[in-house]
This record gives structure tokens, C-alpha cells and sequence, in this order.
């Protein structure tokens, strides 16, 4: 008891107690999840970010204090992105037979998040610099905090606006399909990865390792589309 204690005086004192708190907590999340057998409500991102939110409020912890240490699982968003390339390599065959339908259905899914985010601003009149955060909230969070930072948006909003957007459509992307009656795993995935970046990848994943490659795929090229419509978007807009 007396060697837990001194493990946690001095993990207290240092940026790893927090590294140490989110791996615990996803960890117990994912448990929890495979439990469920994955049900899209059970959804590890969500349940983790519940977990440490609530740890910080607790112990009055302010978030420069937590992403100290957190900052390390940050880091690796970068990696994992890169890695995302591996099962489209090996699946390179499957992807050139639907190279046409991707193309569309990405070119279709970027105007329209971006024409339906603008839409609701000016119909709600949120404020400019909301707006330039909120508008790549469907591209992966180091893409999208970088658009709204160069754009003079907020890239703490951003990131909040894209997390929980891809927590939504991790939650909704399977029963969705399977009310519409879309077995297509390519589509189910596409769709995923295009709506709900990297956590609607994860959860794609879970479900089939097809689902989880086109995912990959749209993420990836939503990010490089919406990189260049967002801003010219937004030029013509103000």
C-alpha cells in the first residue's frame, strides 16, 4: 500500500500523472466498450473524455495543468495518421475499383458541410471568428485547428467543435446505415471517415477492417479538400 502511495506522490508531481490518468481512463473505456459488444452509444472517446473530465473538475485541475502531460498522447495523433496508409496499401486494389464513387461522394460531402455550416451561421448570426473555427469542424483536428488558426478563428474551439463532432457521428454512422440498408462496408466507412474524421476511423474500424480503410481514405482527402474550399469559402463569404 505504503509503494502505491509513493507512486502517487510522485506521479503528482510531475506532467506524467496525467499521461498516466487518460490511458487509464481510455483503457477502462474500451472495457467498458468491448462489454457493451461495441454498441455505438459505448463509444471509448466519449466515455474517456467523460472519465478525465470528470477527474479534472474534481480535483480542480485547469487544463494548461492536464494537457502537460497529455500532450504526449497528442503528439501521436500525427503518427497514427500516417499509419491510417497501411491498410490502404493493402487494400490498394479494392480502393482503384471505387476511385470514381470516393471522388464524388467526397467532393459532395465537403461542399455540403461547409454550405450547411456557413447556412446556419448566417442564419443564426454567429460571429465571424466562431464561424472560421466552426467551418472545418469535419477534418481531422491538427488540419483543422491549423485552418482556423490561419483564418483567425479559435483553435481551442475548433478542436472542442471537431472532437465532438466526431463523437456524434461515431455514435449515429451505424445505426444510420443500417436503418438506410446500406450493407456496403466501403460506403459505411466513407462515410464515417468523411463525416466524422479519425474517432468515426476508430469506430469503422471496430466494425470491419474495409469500413475502417475507405474511412482512412476519406479523412485523408477531406482534410486536403477542405484545406482549400474552407478558405476560399469564407473569402468570398466576407
Amino acid at each position: 500500500m505504503s509503494g502505491d502511495f509513493s507512486l502517487w506522490v510522485y506521479l503528482a508531481k510531475t506532467p506524467l500523472l496525467w499521461l498516466t490518468v487518460t490511458l487509464t481512463a481510455y483503457v477502462l473505456a474500451d472495457r467498458i466498450a468491448a462489454a457493451s459488444g461495441r454498441h455505438p452509444i459505448a463509444n471509448p472517446v466519449l466515455i474517456t473524455v467523460t472519465l478525465v473530465g470528470s477527474v479534472l473538475a474534481l480535483t480542480g485541475t485547469p487544463y494548461p495543468v492536464y494537457f502537460e502531460g497529455a500532450q504526449f498522447v497528442h503528439f501521436l495523433l500525427g503518427p497514427a495518421t500516417v499509419v491510417l496508409a497501411m491498410p490502404l496499401y493493402e487494400r490498394r486494389a479494392t480502393v482503384m475499383r471505387a476511385l470514381v464513387p470516393m471522388l464524388t461522394a467526397l467532393a459532395a460531402g465537403a461542399v455540403t458541410t461547409l454550405a450547411v455550416v456557413i447556412a446556419l451561421a448566417r442564419l443564426l448570426d454567429i460571429p465571424q471568428p466562431v464561424l472560421v473555427s466552426l467551418a472545418p469542424k469535419s477534418v481531422t483536428s491538427g488540419v483543422a485547428m491549423g485552418i482556423a488558426e490561419a483564418l483567425g478563428g479559435d483553435p481551442t474551439l475548433t478542436a472542442i467543435l471537431v472532437i465532438l463532432t466526431g463523437i456524434i457521428g461515431a455514435v449515429l454512422v451505424t445505426p444510420m446505415m443500417n436503418a438506410l440498408k446500406i450493407d456496403d462496408m466501403r460506403a459505411r466507412g466513407f462515410a464515417a471517415g468523411l463525416a466524422a474524421h479519425g474517432i468515426g476511423t476508430a469506430r469503422a474500424f471496430q466494425v470491419s477492417e474495409v469500413a475502417g480503410t475507405f474511412a482512412g481514405i476519406a479523412m485523408g482527402l477531406n482534410a486536403f479538400l477542405t484545406a482549400i474550399l474552407a478558405p476560399l469559402a469564407l473569402h468570398l463569404l466576407f
